[in-house]
């Protein structure tokens, strides 16, 4: 039955979700051979036409709502499960969202197509309203799409930078119950976070008495970089670890004391190696240097 034999009274929305429900094979068989689908299922046609009829179904319900241009609409939920999972595949292999986008975009022709096969005469004007209807309907699946794909962006660019900031805090084991934090750069209140939770962490799973943190890579020191660091000595003695904070330079030495930072009760050395054989001192273990004028046999 062709569309126009159809109820007259039927609105071009109903007509375009009745289509897509009656047509849902023969589109997700073509869907399945676009770029958008082609690329993330790349092992089984079979799961990607699976995938499609799941977006041909929701577009088809979104559709009979009337609600064409609405991006919160509750026939989209499925549509953006199911495409937001593939954007995220594809936004790893570094696609941007307008390419995304893009893809999504053609998408149009191929159902296109078979909607104008619907009516005996594509030129009628309620040829003309279904073929508007679907171009609406396609057009906010594309936003949705868009949407989908920049918040899949923003997810891996966060994941991105805890990992750099984990990367940038490597807490090192320097010998058997001594573990050492080297920082470089700047330390904010995100980084800060990180380098108390690896610390403790480190000090749990090594069962560390001694933690250094050394700062001579950190370029200043002002209160709130103290306040951080206060912080992490507090928490390092709660898990029964005394920490101590080394690479304090004549410069950061002078800052610390003209902005009237207490850092009395923080044991403090000039250098990391200092840190070191303090903490070695207190197990008992004596470092020696060997003679440097040592004779050649």
């Amino acid at each position: 039955m062709t569309v126009p034999e159809q109820d007259a009274a039927v609105s071009a929305p109903q007509v375009v979700s009745s289509f897509l429900e009656q047509r849902k094979e023969q589109i997700a068989q073509r869907w399945a051979d676009t770029p958008l689908f082609r690329s993330v299922f790349t092992v089984s046609r079979d799961e990607a036409v699976e995938a499609c009829k799941a977006v041909v179904e929701a577009l088809s319900e979104v559709a009979a709502s009337g609600r064409l241009e609405d991006v919160g609409s509750p026939g989209f939920v499925p549509v953006r499960d199911q495409l937001g999972r593939m954007t995220q595949t594809r936004a790893r292999s570094g696609h941007t969202a307008s390419q995304i986008a893009d893809e999504v975009a053609g998408l149009r022709v191929p159902v296109m197509e078979l909607l104008r096969e619907e009516f005996a005469d594509p030129t009628v004007p309620r040829a003309q309203e279904a073929v508007l209807a679907l171009t609406l309907l396609l057009g906010t699946l594309r936003l949705v799409v868009m949407e989908t794909a920049l918040d899949a962006n923003a997810e891996l660019i966060e994941r991105q930078r805890q990992q750099l900031l984990e990367v940038a805090t490597p807490v090192i084991k320097l010998w058997e119950g001594t573990v050492a934090v080297p920082l470089i750069g700047t330390l904010d209140s995100a980084r800060s976070q990180v380098v108390m939770e690896s610390l403790l962490e480190a000090i749990v799973d090594q069962r560390a008495r001694y933690a250094i943190l050394d700062i001579t890579g950190v370029p200043t020191v002002d209160s709130l970089v103290a306040q951080h660091l206060m912080k992490t000595v507090a928490a390092a003695r709660l898990m029964g670890a005394e920490c101590i904070v080394s690479g304090i330079r004549p410069a950061i030495a002078q800052t610390i004391v003209q902005l009237g930072i207490d850092l009395g009760s923080v044991l403090t050395r000039s250098s990391l190696a200092d840190a070191l054989a303090y903490a070695l001192g207190k197990q008992g273990i004596e470092v020696s240097r060997a003679h440097a004028n040592e004779s050649v046999r």
